[in-house]
């Protein structure tokens, strides 16, 4: 990029037309009138006399390349280095059965509760700066997907790679606490949070929600839960090998009030969405509550060209001089 270090000195620019006003004025109007050859200036003239009516123009052409010198114009590279100690968050996100529920609209069509959440999740990545996101998937059992990083694509790509039914049938909430809290070790942070995830009700894994919880307590970590779809009937497609691909309607139940003490107790918050607007909403939300500040160092590299402008300048100011005192010498 280019630049102008000192880009006050410009201002002396206006100096220059000011002056070659002040100078063609003063010469058009004489104060004192006296004999001279104007009757003769139809005439052609020689060649020193041609040039010699652009001669006074060095002066001004030395001026301005003088101002622009002191102006110090540079051309380099400005690097901006983020430095944010950030935060540690774990998303950890329900696999079971239930999640294939075809309850929630994206773009005109029915998609699965998992596939509302990756959109969504996506543009929450998207909206981080400096943190550390990893990611826990859990159903009947509950294991790290993706440790603490800050490689977001590498978090995307993960995400989308998630399939139901790949972790179990059941919910396992305590145990997918229990691994997140885990994984929250593994780098020290001034804030640790959870992000759990689920449709369920805990019915599964070898740590209850409630022990889990008291543990995040302990250890100062955030849990903020979303309780995912409606209850009741919601509608899954099944594929028969006769009558092809099929909407059958299976009960869902999502235990709230357990996701709400989770969250209550760890000073986080607890979110019901039954629709993608509302989960948008929710994590929009999740973002503004968990802010990180990020601080921003400029450094540049940058080359001075001032001298490009200055030799010229010295060089036309020196010819000035000599053609002013030899060749076009005037005489007052």
């Amino acid at each position: 990029m280019f630049r102008f270090a000192s880009l006050h000195f410009l201002i002396g620019l206006l100096v220059v037309p000011a002056a070659f006003f002040y100078r063609s004025r003063r010469r058009r109007y004489s104060s004192l009138h006296v004999s001279g050859i104007a009757s003769l200036e139809g005439m052609d003239g020689s060649f020193f006399v041609k040039i010699g009516r652009f001669v006074p123009l060095l002066k001004y052409i030395t001026l301005c390349l003088m101002i622009i010198a002191l102006a110090r114009p540079q051309y380099g590279i400005k690097d901006f280095k983020i430095s944010t100690p950030g935060i540690n968050i774990i998303l950890a996100v329900d696999l079971s059965q239930s999640m294939a529920a075809m309850d929630f609209n994206q773009n005109g069509s029915m998609v699965t509760r998992l596939q509302a959440v990756k959109g969504v999740i996506h543009n929450f990545i998207a909206k981080r700066h400096g943190d550390r996101i990893g990611m826990v998937v859990f159903a009947s059992q509950a294991y790290t997907q993706l440790p603490l990083t800050q490689d977001y694509n590498s978090v995307t790509s993960v995400l989308d790679r998630l399939q139901i039914g790949s972790a179990g049938d059941n919910t396992a909430i305590g145990d997918a606490i229990g691994i997140s809290l885990k994984r929250l070790q593994d780098i020290k942070s001034a804030s640790h949070v959870i992000i759990l995830l689920t449709d369920g009700v805990s019915n599964s894994g070898g740590l209850t929600p409630e022990m889990a919880t008291d543990i995040a307590v302990q250890r100062h970590v955030k849990i903020y839960t979303v309780g995912v779809g409606r209850k009741g009937d919601a509608p899954f497609l099944v594929h028969d090998p006769l009558f092809g691909d099929q909407y059958i309607y299976k009960q869902v139940d999502i235990d709230e009030q357990a996701l709400k003490n989770i969250a209550g107790k760890t000073g986080g918050l607890y979110f019901g969405a039954s629709d993608t607007r509302g989960l948008d909403q929710i994590y929009a939300t999740i973002n503004r509550l968990e802010k990180t500040e990020v601080k921003v160092n400029t450094y540049g590299n940058f080359k001075e060209l001032y001298a490009y402008f200055l030799i010229p300048a010295i060089l036309l100011l020196g010819l000035w001089t000599v053609l002013t005192n030899t060749r076009f010498l005037r005489v007052p």
